[in-house]
């Protein structure tokens, strides 16, 4: 499987699952665009690191997905810099966790646009882009909260559901070109962030660091281990690849069984 040729944009993609998506689709010969809110000398640098150890055009592009306005100029200035957009993943997201009679409005707006209106945002400009260009992939990064519920995450199950569903919609209105829109589902991913969690929730219950992953973090997937931001890479390349050619408006769970239950 190759993807020579091709640009993808992967919002939210300095860190975590978004990057290794990029370093994924890189090593298989795509040109990437990074993304997320900040704009530093280490952003730009993972772009520098990308293209040495692939042979691929890799560019940051700074954007606050929270605004309409930067997500559409995002997916326009990744076409003016590589040529044209062939690949959308939307995977920027954040998170807050309350009961929702204490949830902050603002959270919640917060939420919803960055995980769900964005993706809105960025297919709106790339699709009317990849009929003209005659082939396209939209990846939509949901969660195992776009499939079932967890309490005092109102906004992120919410706004994870609507991906699931904006993703259906794109794949209709595509259904008769050379375009596929899909979600994937991961559950919990071993990223930096829940590396960093770790410790602090070993001191919270007093276990150790097997017993704090296996019974806390992992408590509602089945498998008892993270999916890891290199499988969510390999995950989307095959939605991109031709064998995935007629697969499309639908959800690929990667929860190790979460959703099974």
């Amino acid at each position: 499987m190759k993807l020579k040729g091709k640009t993808a944009v992967i919002t939210g993609s300095n860190s975590g699952i978004g990057l290794g998506i990029a370093e994924e689709l890189a090593k298989l010969g795509a040109n990437v665009v990074l993304n997320s809110f900040t704009d530093n000398e280490g952003d730009h640098e993972l772009a520098k690191n990308i293209s040495a150890e692939t042979g691929t055009k890799a560019i940051y592009i700074q954007a606050d997905m929270s605004k309409a306005d930067q997500c559409r100029a995002l997916v326009e200035k990744a076409a003016e810099a590589l040529g044209q957009v062939d690949i959308l993943v939307n995977n920027a997201g954040i998170q807050h966790v309350e009961a929702i009679g204490t949830f902050p409005p603002e959270k919640w707006d917060a939420i919803i646009a960055i995980n769900l209106s964005s993706a809105f945002h960025t297919a709106a400009i790339a699709v009317p882009m990849m009929r003209k260009q005659g082939w396209g992939r939209v990846v939509n990064i949901a969660s195992a909260h776009g499939l079932t519920a967890s309490p005092f995450k109102s906004a992120y199950v919410a706004a994870k559901h609507g991906i699931v569903g904006l993703s259906k919609v794109v794949a209709l209105e595509t259904a008769e070109d050379p375009i596929t829109c899909n979600a994937v589902c991961p559950g919990y991913v071993l990223t930096p962030l829940v590396e960093a969690q770790i410790p602090d929730t070993m001191k919270e219950y007093d276990m150790d660091r097997e017993t704090v992953i296996r019974d806390v973090l992992l408590e509602r997937q089945p498998s008892k281990e993270f999916a890891t931001t290199e499988q969510m890479g390999g995950v989307v390349a095959f939605l991109c690849s031709d064998a995935a050619a007629q697969i499309t408006g639908t959800t690929l769970s990667v929860d190790g069984g979460w959703t099974a239950l």
